[in-house]
């Protein structure tokens, strides 16, 4: 069961719980900064989290490097197309700061690079339909996103949360065959920033190793670019070949892994990052 939380922090927002076992710094408000990196610490000492992760602007950097963080990813150009972003870790136990599965995560780096330059596989199959998901799909969505995900950081599982999000700044496309949805993705928009998170990419079983999170990634960056977005990114699953060969097939650059990261499925997985600039 998911029991991770999205509260704010003065004007900034951030995720925390059990299930990944971290405080997430998702966006900093300039004018909670320097103060908001000692009430970080003291919400993971307090709840025994094992991971602070801080996506911050460039000014704060120095700050967080000073109280004991590490630079494990960073993206030029984040904010606006001006300022980068630094993807900020700190550890409080040792056996977070390490993967086992470093070895696989090397070789599926490895691959993805290697098939950069190839082209992109998409729906060869007729009788598919591309589009946007709306409100009446939710149902449908989470019952994808249930087979697909065992557990996962956020309660995708649920309609209502679904619902939610779309009506909040969260651009969701699926692919379907008739009735049925057989994949899904969504884009996460920070409008003020101009940048968007490219995530929840889910294929059904069935469909899967078929180029459909390609066409996803495609409908969705056309979106965003028609609302001004201008770059995109990933926090991918650093394990998961298919996932980091089509972001490096569609021109989206590896930035940094982070280490043991976020829960999904019943484990915490390393996640790479990925970004491009429309």
């Amino acid at each position: 069961m998911n029991d991770d939380q999205i509260q704010q922090i003065g004007d900034s927002l951030i995720q925390h719980g059990k299930a990944s076992e971290r405080v997430y710094l998702m966006k900093l408000a300039q004018n909670d900064f320097p103060e908001i990196i000692p009430r970080l610490t003291k919400l993971a000492e307090s709840q025994g989290y094992t991971k602070i992760f801080a996506k911050i602007p460039a000014f704060a950097k120095e700050s967080f490097i000073g109280d004991g963080y590490r630079v494990e990813a960073s993206i030029p150009k984040f904010y606006q197309s001006k300022e980068s972003a630094f993807f900020m870790a700190r550890y409080f136990h040792p056996r977070r700061k390490e993967d086992s599965q470093q070895e696989q995560i090397d070789k599926v780096l490895n691959e993805a690079r290697q098939k950069a330059a190839t082209v992109p596989k998409g729906m060869a199959q007729t009788g598919l339909s591309c589009r946007l998901a709306g409100p009446l799909d939710c149902k449908q969505m989470a019952e994808l996103y249930k087979q697909v995900f065992q557990s996962y950081p956020f309660p995708i599982h649920d309609p209502n949360y679904l619902q939610e999000t779309m009506a909040d700044n969260v651009i969701y496309a699926g692919i379907w065959q008739g009735e049925q949805l057989l994949a899904l993705a969504s884009a996460e928009a920070d409008y003020q920033g101009a940048n968007a998170e490219m995530t929840d990419f889910a294929t059904h079983a069935d469909w899967q190793g078929k180029g459909l999170a390609n066409d996803l990634m495609v409908r969705l960056e056309e979106e965003m670019a028609k609302r001004t977005i201008t770059t995109c990114y990933t926090i991918a699953r650093a394990t998961s070949y298919g996932m980091n060969i089509c972001f490096a097939r569609n021109g989206y650059t590896y930035s940094g892994t982070l280490v043991k990261n976020t829960q999904i499925s019943g484990g915490l997985e390393s996640m790479n990052v990925w970004y491009k600039h429309l």
